[in-house]
């Protein structure tokens, strides 16, 4: 039997949030909530998720630095980061990639594509 695939969702905006999360559900994915970066971070450093959403912008701690601290940690260094954005520059998208997101998913979210994503990266 397979087990189902843990996916951290960090975002501030709650009505796009629980969008994403129903859609991952109704797909079997186990999700689990935060609405800024420092949260997330301690979810991930206690849950240790297969996948995380990470939003770019975010109060208290943005989705990059978020992301640093996560490569940082050695409890969630080797989990995949696919970063969420409004923005589509060419240099937000290689910031994401030097900072270590294995992805990066521009909103609006065409959620296919979003899936296809995790079942590539989400695989412990």
């Amino acid at each position: 039997m397979l087990r189902t695939k843990t996916i951290l969702l960090v975002d501030d905006e709650v009505e796009f949030a629980e969008m994403i999360q129903m859609r991952l559900e109704a797909n079997e994915y186990a999700v689990l909530l935060a609405h800024d970066g420092k949260a997330g971070l301690e979810i991930a450093r206690k849950e240790k998720p297969d996948a995380i959403l990470l939003d770019v912008m975010m109060p208290v701690m943005d989705g990059f630095k978020t992301l640093r601290e996560l490569r940082r940690d050695e409890t969630t260094w080797d989990i995949p980061v696919i970063m969420l954005t409004a923005k589509g520059e060419t240099s937000s998208i290689m910031r994401a990639q030097e900072s270590g997101a294995v992805d990066y998913l521009i909103k609006p979210l065409d959620s296919q594509k979003m899936l296809e994503i995790l079942k590539k990266h989400a695989q412990k």
